[in-house]
């Protein structure tokens, strides 16, 4: 199970195996409860487990049914959940649990950055098929700037991946950097506009976040006294 985000199984596999928490608990997704409202399984595995807040764990927890196994999956050094609680750390600290620590990092050049970066270090990734490419700024204004030359004009054309497809992940929302620096900057670019539904013009690319910790993105349709109606993989929202 993953939570907030869409599970991916084997082209062989039962579609009820993958689900998402939210789904799980709803529900809309997995195996459905027994008669006695407990999940109707023997064997529940929680990947990412750090997005997890104490609520959601404890409902989890709570669903299981007699006997039934429940695994926790996760990186320690990922961001914690958007809700309260460090559920995951709290076990691995309490130290009440078997476990194991994998160090097998994931495959191929974005697994190494990915692993140089969680332990606080920015390593020269041999990526000759240019999974990997990192570009030197000396400033926060600077790395604005480049950013918005790499999703109009240098992704694009070095390697394919349209504008409307390319995401830009920072770490946080403020600061000189941040989401709202960036997506300002990026607006002027490629969809620039008066602002007038609160800061939003109709087809801008949003991050809607129905519950915390969930993001799906998104595209401004247009809006009313109601708010924002946007369009999210197809569906209104």
């Amino acid at each position: 199970e993953r939570p907030g985000a869409d599970g991916t199984a084997d082209p062989g596999a039962d579609a009820s195996a993958v689900a998402t928490v939210a789904g799980l608990l709803s529900g809309a997704e997995g195996p459905g409860r027994d008669t006695d409202g407990a999940f109707d399984l023997d064997l529940l595995v929680v990947l990412d487990t750090p997005q997890l807040d104490v609520e959601t764990a404890a409902l989890v927890a709570e669903s299981l049914p007699d006997g039934a196994r429940l695994v926790l999956a996760g990186d320690p050094g990922v961001l914690w959940s958007a809700g309260p609680g460090r559920v995951f750390a709290d076990l691995l600290a309490a130290g009440i649990c078997p476990h194991i620590a994998s160090r097998t990092p994931d495959p191929g050049p974005l697994g190494e950055l990915v692993s140089g970066v969680g332990v606080g270090e920015l390593p020269q990734v041999e990526a000759p098929g240019k999974e990997v490419v990192i570009v030197p700024v000396r400033d926060a204004g600077e790395a604005v700037h480049r950013t918005v030359q790499l999703v109009a004009d240098s992704v694009p054309r070095a390697i394919g991946v349209p504008t409307a497809q390319t995401v830009v992940i920072t770490v946080g929302h403020g600061g000189a950097a941040g989401t709202r620096a960036l997506n300002a900057a990026l607006k002027e670019r490629l969809n620039p506009g008066p602002g007038r539904f609160g800061g939003f013009d109709p087809d801008d690319r949003v991050v809607y976040s129905p519950v915390p910790g969930r993001a799906l993105p998104g595209q401004v349709v247009r809006a009313d006294a109601d708010g924002l109606h946007l369009s999210c993989s197809g569906e209104s929202v």
